[in-house]
């Protein structure tokens, strides 16, 4: 882990509210792997007092991108941050996807459901990298919940679009669309996801009624990001016994069948 006290933003782009900020930092980059995920301060002020876990969307040679949503006071505060002003970040953060020793030749499906997707251009560019072929599978309630489609193609990859209001491309879930595909098509090498919940779990469904090994990076809110606060655990199944794990630690990408689903700290 690297403590970056002043990583300036060197690009912004945004869709409403879907922001999309690249920071340099070269010693992050260095180190980062698809799935991991930085701690970013929003303030100098006391207040937010928290930092915000936040994908790693894409590695460069000498910085990293994040994707996020203004969806609180934190990420409205980030998401109004301008090219040049300094971010102080910790990272890379947690365990992120398994890559296969040999991906070459073998196809993936990489499914991501609205800021879900944040984790898997950077993990579709490595497959791509090492001769993979990810087919990507990009979900949200509407277009609008769709900015990176553009990004996605420009890299040459197969995307596979759905709106859960029909607007653009599948009408219906991104797991109905999956599962469609699937059912027509030879078997990927693995399935990887990154969503709500209540997706993850019927892709992990998926996975295991078709027998595919599958991984999923879990969604959660995190006090420190660095496994002592134990604010954000699960339970999964370890050597045959259900446990609690911090998903800051042992995560966030899990397993599809280790999960174990609808039990959370707080319920």
């Amino acid at each position: 882990m690297v403590k970056d006290a002043a990583a300036p933003i060197i690009r912004k782009k945004n869709w409403n509210d879907y922001v999309l900020l690249a920071l340099r930092s070269p010693r992050i980059a260095r180190r980062t792997r698809p799935g991991q995920f930085l701690m970013v301060r929003v303030s100098n002020q006391p207040y937010p007092l928290l930092r915000r876990p936040l994908s790693i969307h894409a590695r460069e040679r000498d910085g990293v991108e994040i994707f996020f949503t203004r969806a609180g006071v934190g990420t409205a505060i980030l998401a109004d941050k301008k090219p040049g002003e300094m971010l102080d970040i910790l990272g890379p953060l947690g365990k992120g996807f398994v890559l296969p020793r040999v991906p070459k030749g073998k196809t993936f499906c990489l499914v991501g459901g609205g800021r879900g997707i944040a984790p898997l251009y950077f993990l579709a560019r490595e497959l791509q990298a090492k001769g993979g072929h990810p087919r990507v599978f990009y979900g949200g309630k509407t277009e609008a919940d769709l900015p990176l489609l553009q990004k996605f193609a420009a890299q040459k990859m197969e995307v596979f679009i759905s709106t859960d209001d029909g607007s653009l491309g599948f009408p219906g879930l991104v797991t109905t669309m999956l599962e469609k595909e699937l059912a027509r098509s030879a078997p990927p090498a693995w399935v990887c996801a990154c969503g709500p919940d209540p997706m993850m779990k019927r892709i992990a469904e998926i996975a295991t009624e078709r027998k595919i090994p599958a991984q999923l990076s879990l969604e959660s809110i995190m006090g420190c990001g660095i496994g002592a606060c134990w604010g954000c655990v699960r339970k999964v199944l370890r050597g045959g016994s259900a446990e609690w794990v911090k998903i800051c630690e042992e995560g966030p990408v899990f397993e599809a069948s280790e999960i174990i689903w609808g039990e959370k700290w707080d319920e």
